[in-house]
């Protein structure tokens, strides 16, 4: 693991996104409530904000990090649901490895939740959107 100890504490956030491609009729689902499995987008919500929790366990030279807060939305499209997580702490190092597995799971999570009606989806676009750092 790389040393931040000599880093001052400051404010830091990021930003991620993703994109699941998906059939319109399992669009259509998801909006209506539909999928045997239930409330997909809340669940795929909170997937997303325990896997940034989890990241340290995950990713293994990642530092474990205080989350001060731990957003996950969606945006449905014509052609699939395109993910936007957020994620912010007050520590010495960044946060944008929490976002992007907040990302990530969320659309593993929107996968595994339609999976039985659509053998099509494919998740692409995962990708870091923004990261600041300042003063607290």
């Amino acid at each position: 693991m790389v040393d931040v100890s000599a880093k001052p504490p400051m404010l830091r956030t990021a930003r991620a996104a993703g994109f699941i491609s998906m059939l319109p009729e399992t669009i259509r689902l998801i909006q209506e409530n539909g999928m045997k499995k239930g409330d997909v987008l809340a669940v795929a919500r909170l997937a997303g904000i325990q896997a940034a929790k989890q990241t340290a366990l995950l990713i293994p030279l990642c530092h474990s990090l205080p989350l001060s807060h731990v957003s996950v939305d969606f945006e449905l499209q014509a052609n699939g649901i395109a993910i936007t997580t957020s994620a912010s702490t007050i520590a010495g190092t960044g946060v944008e490895m929490e976002a992007l597995t907040a990302a990530s799971v969320a659309a593993l999570t929107l996968y595994d939740m339609a999976k039985a009606v659509d053998k099509q989806m494919e998740i692409t676009s995962i990708k870091l959107i923004e990261k600041t750092k300042g003063p607290l």
